[in-house]
């Protein structure tokens, strides 16, 4: 009778256990709590920024890409010549074209080699050096943009009403293609611009918060 009792009490020891197991998991879900509390408010409004400043680059660099392929393949050729002329216009018969096309393509290569950096402020929020990196950047490829397009849209405005004072004749007229795709290319040289300002919006912003 004392040894089935003793066994009987024997088999009541696992309950402790399970309230063990039940006290182990308690402290695990408690610091996946505090873990997901750390990324609550600061850092997700971070993140978003992050997110935002990622999408503008994409779209930089998709309107810088496009205005230097428009203008770098901007050639037209009149179907009358004479003997010893040929009516032909490219864009490398004028300097402002040619670094018109230098600025939108190291914008656009620049674009490419920040993308990482962008990611990189996305996983993580608080850092400062690589938003600080890409505000500089971004600052930088503001004035060179802003030049290029503004030379190019001073040549395009003499090809579309050319000036009598100088006696400059307005050749879209004949070139009509020709205006038509590098007037594209300045358009969107112009929206890369302003991409690029709301970019360094976005940095500062992000930076005044950290």
């Amino acid at each position: 009778m004392d040894s089935s009792h003793s066994t009987k009490e024997s088999g009541d020891i696992p309950i402790p256990t399970t309230e063990s197991k039940s006290t182990k998991t308690a402290p695990l879900v408690v610091k996946a709590a505090k873990k997901t509390a750390k990324l609550s408010p600061g850092s997700r409004w971070k993140r978003g920024l992050g997110i935002i400043d990622f999408i503008l680059r994409v779209c930089a660099f998709a309107a810088s890409l496009a205005a230097a392929i428009a203008m770098g393949t901007t050639s037209q050729q009149l179907p009358f010549f004479t003997q010893f002329f040929q009516f032909k216009a490219d864009y490398t018969d004028l300097p402002a074209f040619t670094f018109f096309v230098i600025a939108n393509a190291v914008a656009g290569a620049y674009l490419v080699l920040s993308l990482p950096f962008s990611i990189v402020c996305i996983v993580r929020p608080h850092i400062v050096g690589a938003r600080l990196m890409l505000l500089v950047f971004d600052t930088i490829a503001v004035p060179l943009l802003t030049a290029g397009a503004s030379a190019a849209a001073s040549i395009v405005y003499l090809a579309h009403n050319g000036n009598s004072n100088v006696n400059w004749v307005a050749i879209c007229q004949q070139f009509d293609d020709f205006c038509l795709r590098v007037t594209g290319a300045v358009i969107a040289s112009y929206i890369a611009t302003l991409i690029f300002i709301f970019m360094v919006i976005v940095s500062a912003i992000a930076l005044r918060r950290s």
